[in-house]
């Protein structure tokens, strides 16, 4: 008869008993030859292992593989959660176990991690001294006699190892207890003794039995391998402890290539995300770079092409959220500087992106004390995208921004926005509406702004002023349209070179005036020699014919000199406006200059042209006489007197007619422009009990401020230094920090947008706003982007996935 192929019933359920009665018996034996130092139990491991089966894996990068986004490391990495705790004592200075009770209670011991039984086992058992120990039915006690024995000889030995529990009146064998094994059937090794009549015959089977004399040796071995910190898993967790420095070596080059990427504006991935490809982008292609010189990156690329690993953080989402976290450090900075110094400015300005969304960018002005010398600063906090562009929808942006970033409305001390009349309207501008909830939040308009205003006001005051701006865009135009006529230009015009208008770009005029006006002669031979070559082009022909006739016109020659003098004026004081620390003292005083300036050029500036004129005509060979127009004479009617009029000259009636006009428009134009600065003194200080300072012993600081003030001039930025130094004056402070506070222009608005082009362009138009505005963030702000701990980065980067644990520093 065949064998049975399988066993019986009888059979399976003997076998099942003595295996699990040999499982039983090995509980507890690997104790007796080395500790762990784990922070978690056997299950809570099999928990994290089972959970990390179910984690999402990303696919192998090699030469041929897309980049993966998360993940851990390899498979020695993932018993760093093996790591000892740090942290073993509560708030009072006493180790507690997990239920609450203190780590040196017996009764605690057999549910004790290994973290804790290490602490137990390097300090030994604690006794407390001066104890009243508590009587039994029989009037017997423990005595602190207990814990020596007396030898034959008359010497005393102490029992290290005795501890008595007065929490449940008994006494345990420190080392049994925690090293015990199942076949223990000692009391002193488990619930405890409490038979004070027979303890001492009982201490002296206990301590000569061979299993607490095992116990005894190994807790000393156990406790030597410690002191030394040379347990059994002494060279995994030395192994563990430098795959983890490894990684995060590798995460501060991987973090480092975005902060490269995002302070020079440059796209992070191209049109496939494999390393060593062609197209993959600047972000692999920077980690290639440095891993041609860099050891540690060099390993990581090898892992990946081997498939060591699986996971190496280089995917895309991973460069959003290193991005975010970037972003994110530099904002909390920001917001920390702003709210220290309570009061700030908003300036706002739009402006529509390459994918034909409305963008709105916010910057916050404050006064930044937090280095104790008082800095004007201006912080980009972010693209907004807006839908309404009324100044309701607008306001309405603003309000739900400012809650976002926690900032107080009630601090606003200023507005600053371009002269739209969505922002600056008196009714439904935005400003109206932020005053309505805020009468602090003084609005100003832009004053850049404001002075090209005024060049546009003088630019269409008359005829020729608008002829003269015509002849200038024709001139670029002409030579624009062919790289062959440019080439001409640029043969003849090797210095400076010739640019169009626009009515927007506040420098624009003058840099498109001053390459005509120093390069005269030169340009009209450039149109000469445009005559000779282009033959086949009868326009082009026309138009440089056309073109040289004007410059050899002396009336156009003055007027250039006089747009230019005009001109380069606006745009010094406009180039002085532009700066961030630019406070209101500064802008009138620069703003009264100007019209200083032009009441004198009005009387001096027209002679002072016309020799200028007469000089670039000598260079020209041109003689310097203004064209005479025939005079035109009018029917005079019945009943008019045969007076005659007035005839001017030509050089008189280009005077009056053209000079004096431009001139006239500039000082009107100004002064109405700029009113409004005159007024705001009259509301800097309210009356009424909302008033940030106290009006009283403000001007009374004041006075006394002005005897103490150094000799020479010194600005609002210098006073607000002074009075912070001397730690006296706070109501000088408050007022001289909401001066300095509120804008002038929103040049830094304008700024911004020029990162927008950069970051959002033809080829970028997909971009999610959340990236957008991560990118400009770390663009913009990049002093403070280079201030940022990485280590923080890292730690953060970290704390939001619990597989990343490993790369905490600890």
């Amino acid at each position: 008869m065949l064998p049975k192929k399988q066993l019986s019933g009888a059979q399976k359920r003997k076998k099942r008993k003595h295996d699990d009665q040999l499982a039983e018996s090995q509980k507890g034996a690997l104790h007796k030859f080395f500790v762990s130092s784990s922070t978690v139990d056997v299950n809570e491991v099999q928990g994290q292992e089972s959970d990390h089966g179910q984690q999402e894996h990303d696919h192998n990068l090699n030469v041929e593989d897309e980049v993966n986004e998360d993940g851990p490391m390899d498979d020695r990495v993932r018993q760093e959660n093996l790591h000892p705790s740090s942290n073993h004592e509560n708030s009072n200075g006493a180790e507690l176990d997990g239920s609450g009770l203190p780590i040196y209670d017996p009764r605690t011991w057999d549910n004790l991690d290994n973290s804790k039984r290490d602490i137990l086992i390097e300090k030994g058992p604690v006794r407390e001294l001066n104890l009243v120990f508590p009587k039994d039915a029989i009037g017997r006690h423990f005595s602190y006699a207990y814990y020596s024995r007396d030898l034959t000889n008359g010497e005393s030995v102490d029992r290290k190892w005795l501890v008595y529990c007065k929490h449940g009146d008994k006494v345990y064998c420190f080392c049994c207890k925690l090293f015990k094994s199942n076949k223990s059937k000692s009391f002193l090794a488990s619930d405890g003794v409490r038979d004070w009549q027979r303890l001492s015959r009982k201490l002296r089977e206990h301590e000569s039995s061979v299993e607490h004399l095992t116990n005894m040796n190994t807790w000393n071995e156990v406790r030597l391998r410690l002191s030394k910190n040379r347990t059994i898993d002494d060279d995994m967790q030395r192994e563990i402890s430098n795959e983890k420095e490894r990684w995060r070596q590798v995460l501060v080059r991987i973090v480092s290539a975005v902060k490269f990427l995002t302070k020079h504006n440059l796209a992070f991935r191209g049109s496939n995300e494999k390393l060593y490809q062609d197209n993959n982008g600047n972000f692999l292609g920077t980690v290639e770079m440095i891993a041609e010189f860099d050891p540690v990156m060099q390993e990581h690329i090898r892992r990946i092409k081997s498939k060591e690993i699986h996971n190496h953080y280089l995917g895309h989402n991973i460069q959003n959220e290193l991005i975010s976290l970037l972003a994110g450090a530099v904002k909390n900075y920001i917001l920390k500087i702003v709210k220290d110094a309570k009061y700030f400015s908003v300036i706002l300005d739009c402006t529509p992106d390459a994918s034909h969304e409305e963008q709105m960018t916010l910057i916050v002005r404050c006064v930044n004390m937090s280095s104790g010398i008082p800095r004007v600063e201006e912080f980009f906090l972010g693209f907004l995208k807006v839908d309404d562009t009324s100044g309701l929808g607008l306001f309405e942006v603003l309000i739900d921004t400012l809650q976002k970033l926690d900032l107080n409305v009630a601090d606003v001390r200023g507005q600053g926005y371009d002269n739209g009349s969505n922002m600056k309207g008196h009714t439904k501008g935005v400003q109206n509406h932020l005053l309505q909830i805020n009468p602090k939040a003084l609005y100003m308009p832009c004053a850049c702004h404001s002075l090209n205003l005024t060049l546009c006001d003088m630019a269409k005051s008359c005829r020729q002023a608008i002829s003269f701006f015509g002849v200038i865009q024709r001139i670029y135009a002409l030579f624009a349209r062919s790289t062959k006529r440019w080439k001409v230009l640029l043969d003849n015009v090797p210095k400076l070179t010739i640019k169009p208008l626009s009515n927007t770009r506040w420098e624009i005029r003058i840099k498109s005036v001053q390459p005509i006006r120093y390069q005269t002669p030169q340009i009209r031979s450039a149109l000469q020699k445009v005559e000779e070559v282009c033959t086949d082009d009868p326009s082009a022909v026309s138009d440089a014919q056309a073109l040289v006739g004007t410059l050899e016109n002396f009336e156009f020659i003055v007027g250039m000199v006089i747009w230019h003098d005009v001109l380069f004026t606006i745009n010094m004081v406009s180039k002085k406006l532009q700066s961030k620390i630019v406070c209101m003292d500064a802008t009138l005083k620069q703003i009264e200059g100007v019209i200083s300036y032009f009441r004198k050029y009005r009387v001096e500036g027209f002679d002072s042209s016309i020799e200028v004129a007469k000089a670039i005509a000598a260079d020209m060979d041109i003689e310097p006489k203004f064209p005479t127009k025939r005079q035109s004479k009018r029917k005079k009617q019945f009943d008019e007197t045969s007076d005659e009029e007035i005839q001017l000259s030509a050089m008189e009636s280009f005077r009056v007619n053209y000079f004096i006009v431009i001139v006239d428009t500039a000082i009107a134009s100004l002064t109405s422009r700029f009113e409004q600065l005159k007024t705001f003194e009259k509301k800097f200080f309210s009356h009424d009990n909302s008033s940030d300072v106290d009006l009283d012993d403000f001007f009374s600081e004041l006075k006394v401020l002005q005897v103490t003030l150094p000799d020479g001039f010194m600005s609002a930025p210098d006073i607000l230094q002074f009075v912070t130094t001397v730690d006296c004056y706070p109501n000088v402070s408050i007022a001289y920090r909401i001066l300095l506070t509120v804008p002038v222009t929103v040049a830094s608005a304008e700024r911004s947008f020029s990162k927008l082009k950069l970051l959002r362009n033809c080829l970028r138009t997909t971009m999610l706003q959340e990236r957008l505005n991560g990118l400009a963030m770390c663009s913009i702000e990049k002093d403070i982007l280079d201030n940022i701990d990485l280590d923080t980065i890292i730690n953060d980067f970290a704390s939001r996935n619990a597989r990343r644990s490993f790369i905490v520093k600890d």
